[in-house]
């Protein structure tokens, strides 16, 4: 298996146009797909491991702490990797976007009523990322209506805020009646094909996931909405079992990598530092489905991995033991009378070691691959008339679902050719 890359360079293929940027990682992310495609939990022998046996034997003398540090660091990992991966640096390592350092329009701690410190600090940065920032705006799916309050506290407003849950409209607009916020929050469901965009106004979305987020830059782009800015986040929830490009150029590209619904979760599977005692339980629970895993690859003499859902409250209480008999009981898989629960509970924990070291390997694709969609979305908006820029808003330590893609009109002639996108994806 040959893993070479012979792809542009990072100064060419991510200082160049969009489509040659998303052409730069559509190339690595191709060369590379034996070692991002395979999911580590599930397959415990990837064939990477032995076509790049020297790259598996440092993995294999990595502790567990270690793996964790350097899962959170990813450019050390990078530098650490580069020479077993040659041409890496095409996946846009050297290459990530500016960070917009500007001031902190976070809502005072008094203001931010119902609001999560976090989800404040994101609001905060992301509006400050956009000023000066005039109304009237759009909040697609705003929950209780924080980033529409953080705009309208920066001098934007009115708002309009879209969202689906009548307990968070009703929240929302308790909280706007309170402060005096010029912000309206009304009930809707956004994949609704009736839906129509208020003329003149400024489309915004914070982590408008999947489906939501894409159904927004189509109708805003269809009605020619002055400006659009988005951080788009959990790309997989979609309908469509593989993605569906948005971009003209991406979907007749004949080399565009495939990607299935499972695969675009990888973009999203990083968090910022959680506490200790969450990773100790986020272990605990890894080890206990590893070792049934084997357990039931032994029993069932079927060396395949069988998905088994998130156990009930009571049952991770009850221990190891009571787990591997619900999870037994559920797949129907009959148990020996006698077990050396031990032993299984061992077998666990060093595959939790070996998951750990195989991620490192795949988390390097996750920002290129979070890339690889986003410029999607840019290029369909650029096909549409929109001068895009692409940045981060804030620092990852805030929230890794930081790029920001911010569109403006421009009224110039189309080609006909690029005008035409797919259909919404109705909920």
């Amino acid at each position: 298996m040959s893993l070479s890359v012979t792809s542009p360079t990072v100064g060419e293929g991510l200082a160049a146009d969009l489509f040659g940027r998303w052409q730069a990682l559509n190339q690595c992310l191709l060369r590379y797909q034996p070692l991002w495609r395979p999911v580590p939990f599930a397959e415990p022998a990837p064939a990477w491991v032995e076509a790049m046996p020297e790259l598996a034997a440092w993995l294999d003398g990595l502790s567990l702490a270690q793996c964790e540090a350097l899962d959170a660091d990813m450019p050390r990992l990078y530098h650490q990797v580069q020479h077993w991966l040659p041409g890496l640096e095409t996946c846009g390592w050297g290459g990530e976007q500016s960070l917009l350092q500007a001031r902190d329009f976070a809502l005072p701690e008094r203001l931010a009523v119902d609001m999560p410190g976090r989800k404040r600090l994101q609001a905060g940065a992301f509006v400050a990322a956009l000023a000066p920032v005039t109304g009237p705006i759009l909040d697609w799916c705003c929950g209780k209506g924080h980033l529409a309050r953080t705009l309208c506290a920066a001098g934007a407003g009115p708002v309009i805020g879209l969202e689906y849950d009548q307990a968070l409209v009703a929240d929302g607009s308790r909280l706007a009646d309170r402060y005096g916020n010029p912000v309206t929050v009304k009930h809707q469901d956004v994949m609704d094909s009736q839906l129509t965009w208020p003329a003149g106004h400024h489309g915004v979305a914070l982590h408008a996931c999947g489906d939501l987020h894409r159904r927004l830059l189509q109708l805003a782009a269809s009605s020619q909405a002055p400006r659009l800015s988005l951080a788009p986040c959990c790309y997989h929830l979609t309908t469509a079992d593989t993605y569906q490009a948005l971009s003209a150029r991406v979907r007749n590209a004949p080399d565009a990598c495939p990607l299935t619904r499972q695969e675009l979760r990888l973009a999203v599977q990083e968090t910022v530092t959680a506490p200790a005692h969450d990773r100790r339980r986020r272990n605990q629970n890894s080890i206990w489905r590893l070792a049934f895993d084997a357990l039931q690859r032994h029993l069932r003499g079927i060396d395949e991995y069988l998905p088994v859902p998130s156990a009930p409250g009571q049952i991770t209480q009850a221990g190891f033991v009571a787990f591997c008999r619900w999870a037994a009981d559920r797949e129907g898989i009959a148990l020996p009378t006698t077990l050396d629960w031990d032993s299984w509970l061992a077998k666990g924990e060093v595959r939790l070691l070996q998951v750990r070291r195989h991620e490192l390997v795949r988390h390097l694709f996750r920002r290129p691959l979070e890339y690889w969609l986003v410029l999607d979305y840019a290029l369909f908006l650029e096909e549409q008339g929109y001068q895009v820029q692409l940045s981060r808003f804030c620092d990852r330590s805030l929230t890794p679902r930081n790029i920001l893609l911010d569109a403006r009109f421009r009224a110039r002639d189309i080609p006909p050719a690029l005008h035409s996108h797919p259909e919404s994806t109705q909920r």
